[in-house]
C-alpha cells in the first residue's frame, strides 16, 4: 500500500500510528481549546502523531431539539485558532457541497460523514478544495464498495485521501465491526479505526434504558423510543488494540473530559483521563505489529 501523505507534520500511510481526537462537537471555544490542548500534551508525550477533530455542525442528530453546534461562522472562526493556537492540524465535517471552499480555508482535513459517503457532488468538491479528505465508511457499505469513494475524490484532484471504518449495522440499534474491512480497505487507501463510533448504539438512548426499547409516553401519548444514541464504551480500548493489531494506519477517538455531560455522543465517548493509558497500550501493540 503505496498512497502515504502529508497532513501538516503528520504522515498517513506511511507505516507510523497517528491519532485523531477531540469532541464531537465544538460545545464552547473554551471547552475546544482545552480538549486540544490537553489531548495535544497526552499525544506529544505517548510521541503519536496527532489530528484534532471537532465538528462546527452535527447536521444528522437523532432528535431535531438535539445540539448541532455553533455554525459554520462560529466554528470556523473556532477550528482556525485552534489549529494556530495547539499548533496541530484539523479536521472537521462537511455536509454540503456548497460549504467545501469556506471550511477548506479554516482546516487541514475534510471529513465526509458516514451517512453521506456516496454523495457524489460531495465527494467531488472535497478532491477540489486541496485538503486532505478523511471519507467515514457508511454503516450500510461493504468495504470493496468504498473504493468507489476513494476514486470519486482522486479523480476530481483528491490525491490525499483516506478511509475511515466505524461500524456496520446489526440488526436495529447496534453495530458490529468487521475486522476484515480494514484490511480490504488498506488495498486502496490508508484507513483509520473509530473506536467510539463503532461501540454507539445508534437512536438507542431513551428514557428508561439504552436498549432502544420504548421509553415513557410524550404529550401525545405515543412511546418514546430512542431520542438519542446510546454506546458502550467499555469497549472502546477493546477494539482500538484490536484494530492496531490488525493493522491499522490511525486511531480515530472522540474524547471528552466529562462524557456524562457531553452536549454530542457523550454515551460512546472516551473519558479524557482513560486516554493516556489507552494510548499505552496501542503503542506497546504498534511496536510489536511493525
Amino acid at each position: 500500500m503505496t498512497h502515504s501523505f502529508q497532513v501538516g507534520e503528520v504522515t498517513i500511510g506511511g507505516g507510523e500510528l497517528f491519532l485523531i481526537a477531540g469532541p464531537c462537537v465544538i460545545e464552547s471555544e473554551a471547552h475546544a481549546l482545552k480538549m486540544a490542548e490537553a489531548i495535544s500534551a497526552i499525544a506529544r508525550q505517548k510521541k503519536l502523531p496527532y489530528v484534532f477533530k471537532a465538528s462546527y455542525d452535527k447536521a444528522n442528530r437523532t432528535s431535531i431539539r438535539s445540539f448541532r453546534g455553533p455554525g459554520i461562522d462560529e466554528g470556523l472562526r473556532i477550528l482556525r485558532k485552534i489549529r494556530d493556537t495547539a499548533n496541530v492540524p484539523v479536521l472537521t465535517d462537511v455536509h454540503e457541497a456548497a460549504d467545501v471552499p469556506r471550511v477548506a480555508e479554516a482546516v487541514d482535513v475534510l471529513q465526509i460523514p458516514a451517512f453521506l459517503c456516496r454523495q457524489t457532488d460531495l465527494l467531488v468538491a472535497a478532491g477540489k478544495s486541496g485538503c486532505a479528505v478523511n471519507i467515514k465508511k457508511g454503516q450500510f457499505v461493504s468495504p470493496w464498495d468504498m473504493r468507489h469513494a476513494v476514486e470519486k475524490v482522486r479523480e476530481s484532484g483528491g490525491e490525499r485521501v483516506f478511509l475511515t471504518e466505524r461500524g456496520s449495522s446489526f440488526g436495529y440499534n447496534n453495530l458490529v465491526v468487521d475486522m476484515r474491512s480494514l484490511a480490504i480497505m488498506r488495498k486502496f487507501a490508508p484507513v483509520v479505526f473509530d473506536a467510539t463510533h463503532s461501540v454507539q448504539l445508534p437512536s438507542a438512548g431513551c428514557n428508561n434504558n439504552s436498549l432502544g426499547q420504548p421509553g415513557s409516553p410524550d404529550r401525545a401519548g405515543v412511546a418514546r423510543y430512542g431520542v438519542e444514541s446510546g454506546g458502550q464504551p467499555e469497549f472502546i480500548p477493546l477494539l482500538a488494540r484490536a484494530a492496531v493489531a490488525a493493522g491499522v494506519d490511525g486511531i480515530f477517538l472522540e474524547v471528552h473530559d466529562n462524557p456524562a455531560q457531553a452536549k454530542s455522543d457523550g454515551a460512546n465517548a472516551l473519558d479524557l483521563k482513560l486516554l493516556p493509558e489507552v494510548l499505552d497500550q496501542l503503542v506497546a501493540i504498534q511496536s510489536v505489529v511493525k
